[in-house]
């Protein structure tokens, strides 16, 4: 299965000041040591980069993610990405510009997501959006 790890992740998982015990970091974490196919996008890198300090960091997200294959949105993207925007938000689910189009990239690739934000659990219950959620 191929991922697309969200922002909120990858915040967790780059975190120097501790090593977070949350599923998905794990999960990422795992993705990575077995060379799975993990993508992103410029939108999530540069999240990432406006969240955290200093060139250190910087050079580090910036190495981390080169290895990384990137999706790039086109004009039918964002188009959908609003249509998908405009069907949450009719169902009384609210979904932010930037979270919609992630959510039509994981569906038009077909990309199981990885996030710990709940708006896109919401969202998925409008949408064929598929969560990696941990199995016990």
């Amino acid at each position: 299965m191929s991922l697309f790890v969200d922002t909120s992740v990858w915040s967790l998982a780059l975190r120097r000041d501790m090593s977070s015990d949350a599923p998905e970091a794990g999960r990422l974490r795992e993705a990575l040591a077995a060379q799975e196919a993990v993508y992103t996008t410029g939108l999530v890198l540069q999240e990432l980069l406006q969240g955290f300090r200093g060139p250190k960091a910087r050079d580090s997200i910036v190495e981390r993610f080169a290895a990384l294959p990137v999706i790039v949105p086109d004009r039918d993207d964002h188009i959908a990405a609003a249509d998908i925007r405009n069907h949450c938000r009719s169902h009384g689910v609210q979904l932010g510009t930037i979270d919609a189009l992630l959510l039509r990239l994981c569906v038009h690739h077909d990309l199981e997501m990885l996030t710990t934000d709940g708006d896109f659990h919401h969202a998925a219950r409008q949408t064929p959006l598929r969560i990696w959620r941990l199995r016990q």
